[in-house]
């Protein structure tokens, strides 16, 4: 056999290297970090789920389409990043931590509803404890390296009051409402945890009146609401509407004075509510008066103003420095974005 030269051998590494650097993405791939592919298949899982959570918007042009591909890449390696980040410290979620937040989900269902509830985001169990110990994993990441590093001085906070005072003067009494509401148009959509929808007046009447029954032996209204309510924007939130001012309420005349009568913690009886156009009942309702808030400046001593200043201090520093945090990972990382090279090649044609 023929020994190889020293040029010879120079030649021959030249050339692995070459071919290396030419090797394309292996199938399935569109981009890695590190080395850790990021497969096609999650970027066509969470596109299909975005445009499934928007029924309403037109089907996207090609343009579009590649545009949301991107973000949701974009987000997949700043994941894959913090993630890998996170297990170099140890911090990744045990199979404990994401059984129990398994279990915080399942709580409020039926097996057959939560069952239900996955197939409607077009997920089973597998992909639900994925995501929840991806994101358990980067919750504490992000508590170690950021949100312990916070401070808010009561030094940052009455400066901030000085500056802000105005935003705490309120200019008229605020009411913190939360509402359980039956519709009885056909068309309207629910996700109540019991998935239960009244289906024309009558059934509408006897629904609200079996709940007004529930809430008057003493059961509890946000329980109630989110397992029964009707109105998808408050009924997440136990039918939390947060603070209403006077002159918003003075709109529904009849809620209003019904809420004026209330005191914190009590509940109106059944109030009718009105087509605008037709004036004939097109719902049910009954508001739970949380508490009021009177007109005036609040001092820089009332607690609920310092945990205010607080919570928004901390809160604008933590997205500011995962911001910056979340980029000097990105820096150090190596990254393969093929999905990009492949789109700004067709465009370039």
């Amino acid at each position: 056999m023929r020994k190889l030269t020293h040029s010879s051998t120079l030649l021959l590494f030249a050339v692995f290297a070459l071919t290396a650097c030419n090797k394309g993405p292996q199938a399935g791939v569109v981009a890695t970090v590190n080395s850790k592919p990021i497969l096609s298949a999650d970027v066509d899982k969470l596109y299909t789920a975005q445009l499934a959570n928007n029924p309403q918007q037109a089907t996207p042009s090609q343009d579009q389409a590649d545009t949301l591909r991107l973000n949701i890449l974009h987000e997949l390696i700043v994941e894959e990043i913090v993630e890998q980040r996170a297990a170099k410290q140890n911090l990744t979620a045990t199979d404990a931590e994401v059984d129990a937040k398994v279990a915080e989900a399942k709580a409020p269902y039926t097996e057959e509803q939560f069952q239900a509830k996955l197939k409607a985001s077009n997920q089973n169990l597998d992909d639900l404890r994925h995501d929840l110990r991806r994101s358990i994993t980067i919750d504490k990441l992000i508590n170690k390296e950021i949100n312990s590093r916070i401070s808010v001085t009561d030094s940052d906070v009455s400066n901030y009051y000085n500056a802000h005072k105005a935003e705490f003067n309120l200019p008229e009494d605020e009411f913190h409402l939360a509402q359980i509401q039956v519709t009885s148009r056909s068309a309207a959509q629910t996700g109540n945890l019991q998935n239960n929808k009244a289906i024309n007046d009558d059934d509408a009447r006897k629904k609200i009146q079996a709940i007004k029954n529930r809430i008057d032996s003493g059961e509890d209204f946000g329980a109630l609401a989110m397992n029964f309510s009707e109105n998808p924007e408050t009924q997440p939130n136990q039918g939390d509407m947060g603070f209403v001012r006077e002159s918003e309420m003075k709109g529904e005349p009849t809620a209003y004075a019904a809420i004026m009568r209330l005191k914190a913690g009590q509940a109106t009886d059944i109030i009718t509510i009105l087509d605008p156009q037709t004036k004939k009942p097109a719902g049910y309702a009954i508001y739970k008066l949380i508490s009021k808030e009177p007109a005036g400046q609040r001092d820089l001593n009332d607690p609920r103003v310092q945990q205010a200043i607080r919570q928004q201090l901390h809160d604008s520093r933590s997205q500011l420095l995962k911001a910056a945090y979340f980029e000097m990972l990105r820096d150090q990382a190596k990254i393969e974005n093929y999905l990009s090279e492949q789109i700004f090649k067709n465009a370039a044609k």
